[in-house]
């Protein structure tokens, strides 16, 4: 399987549906590649992105702290599947040296990921079938209106979407 390093560029809003939709962009932003999620997993990316730290430990934060507690570390996360709309992913754990790849959502992977400072990647494969966008076409996406314009002209069926 073939991989491609992505970062969360950003996180907006589905104009029709108001679901949130996370933009992944490969390092040389050429692709970009959306995914919807639920409003709890945004949050929880969104905080970590801006570096906000909750008096307690939410969810991703837990996850985070009981990889440390156990001597572990999140190696990488890779979203490594499209099936009938839905994206799946994997958080590939290391400890001693063996790894353990957990099934995840795409979204708590990198809200896990963000937090552990891991990579995440993509299969080109699930980049082929969610139709990414060829950045070097659209070189003006780098303007905010052209992007917001893209955004808005989504539709969950183009590019698949995320199912709670």
């Amino acid at each position: 399987m073939l991989l491609v390093e992505m970062k969360v560029r950003g996180i907006t809003l589905d104009p029709v549906t108001n679901m949130p939709i996370i933009i992944l962009r490969d390092l040389e932003n050429k692709k970009s590649l959306p995914i919807w999620i639920g409003i709890f997993e945004a949050n929880a990316i969104a905080s970590e992105m801006e570096k906000l730290s909750p008096p307690r430990p939410m969810t991703h934060d837990l996850l985070k702290n009981l990889i440390d507690g156990l001597k572990s570390k999140v190696k990488r996360v890779i979203v490594n599947d499209l099936r009938n709309n839905t994206f799946f992913a994997t958080i590939e754990l290391e400890r001693n040296g063996t790894g353990v790849a957990i099934d995840s959502r795409p979204s708590d992977a990198i809200a896990l990921a963000l937090r552990a400072n891991a990579p995440i990647l993509v299969s080109e494969e699930v980049i082929r079938k969610a139709k990414t966008i060829d950045m070097t076409q659209e070189k003006d996406l780098d303007d905010k209106e052209k992007l917001r314009e893209w955004l808005d002209n989504l539709k969950p069926e183009d590019f698949g979407n995320y199912e709670m």
